[in-house]
């Protein structure tokens, strides 16, 4: 918790001031104190009171001046509130290993799925941007809140050789400078475009959904870094089983670089058979990603897995930290606190009840 007036909380010395001013009058009275024939009959005449009973509603009066007085200071919570300003990089993985069939029909299929679902289910106004990688990332959609472009961008997804983890974060990165003038683009100094909100995290976040390991261009580690240093959380989804499994794509999936120097992806009519092949997902790679940048790694091994993964993230990436002012609640605890200690004051030292007049 901090203080937006944090030199308001001078207020505080109202209260040892008026412990002080209590303690002086009562020595006073101890000085002019006199001298009667019956302690009992001053007993008498007084209301029974216990020593709790005098002291509970001095500590809930003094109780309330604290926070009444911490009000004036201004405080504020570090909250996690929604923001009205996320834009989300999705970047989907199209390497030729997508073909594989462990997944029905195959892993691609599954994936344009799920991110057609994935979109559909945010938000109006909600900016998603698209990212497709094989050996190079390319930026497909800058951030929109159009959802029907997304949609047909999603489904012309084809497959290709390689898996360019790395660059596809370094990709999202600078589609994400190019929105928010916060985040600094991958080529620029950060000592001269530090971002205004140091030590926060930016509103926009990039998901990577790969369903294998490294194969080219920067390492993924070294890209996080990229993006933990502009404060950009990057949340992974490793895709897939490690079963071995035909690669079957149908002839839109695929595209023609992925069969330079011969291929054997291949299905339904287009190309070989197929072999059963084994898919390693570099899961510890993609669990340092995201515990780097302050994301979550999560694992799918199928169609629902992934729907399911895809469809919480909204719950994690749609929140972000901020300095929330809290003063009504000092406020009203302060009143509370004081209204009762006053109210039981009064309460406890009534004057006894006078007999009601005899008719």
């Amino acid at each position: 918790m901090s203080f937006h007036w944090p030199w308001a909380l001078a207020a505080l010395l109202v209260v040892p001031l008026l412990l002080l001013v209590r303690w002086f009058l009562g020595r006073r009275r101890k000085r002019t104190a006199v001298t009667v024939s019956s302690v009992a009959l001053i007993r008498a005449a007084l209301p029974g009171r216990s020593a709790w009973r005098r002291r509970i509603p001095v500590y809930l009066f003094l109780a309330g001046l604290v926070a009444l007085s911490g009000a004036l200071a201004r405080p504020q919570a570090r909250l996690s509130v929604p923001s009205n300003n996320t834009s989300i990089l999705l970047a989907i993985d199209v390497s030729g290993s997508m073909c594989s069939t462990d997944v029905e029909p195959n892993r691609l299929s599954a994936a344009i799925d799920a991110a057609r679902k994935f979109v559909k289910g945010q938000a109006d106004g909600t900016k998603i941007g698209l990212v497709a990688f094989s050996g190079i990332a390319g930026l497909l959609v800058t951030p929109t809140a159009d959802k029907d472009e997304l949609l047909d961008a999603i489904d012309t997804l084809r497959t290709a050789r390689g898996t360019a983890i790395g660059q596809a974060i370094l990709t999202s990165i600078d589609a994400i400078a190019e929105m928010n003038p916060n985040v600094a683009a991958t080529g620029a100094d950060l000592g001269d475009a530090a971002p205004d909100t140091a030590g926060d995290y930016q509103p926009d976040t990039i998901v990577v959904l790969t369903d294998g390991s490294n194969t080219t261009g920067v390492d993924p580690v070294t890209a996080a870094e990229q993006a933990a240093a502009r404060r950009i959380r990057v949340f992974t989804i490793g895709f897939g089983t490690t079963t071995p499994s035909p690669m079957v794509c149908t002839p839109d999936q695929v595209s023609g670089d992925l069969f330079t120097g011969g291929g054997n992806f291949g299905g339904g009519g287009f190309g070989g058979g197929g072999r059963g092949r084994v898919q390693q997902i570099d899961e510890d790679a993609l669990t340092k990603v995201a515990d780097l940048t302050g994301g979550q790694y999560f694992k799918a091994q199928d169609a629902d897995e992934l729907n399911g993964v895809l469809g919480d993230l909204p719950e994690e990436i749609g929140l972000h930290k901020e300095n929330v002012e809290i003063s009504f609640w000092f406020v009203l605890a302060g009143a509370v606190l004081v209204v009762t200690g006053l109210g039981l004051s009064l309460w406890w030292n009534r004057g006894p009840r006078l007999p009601a007049p005899k008719g």
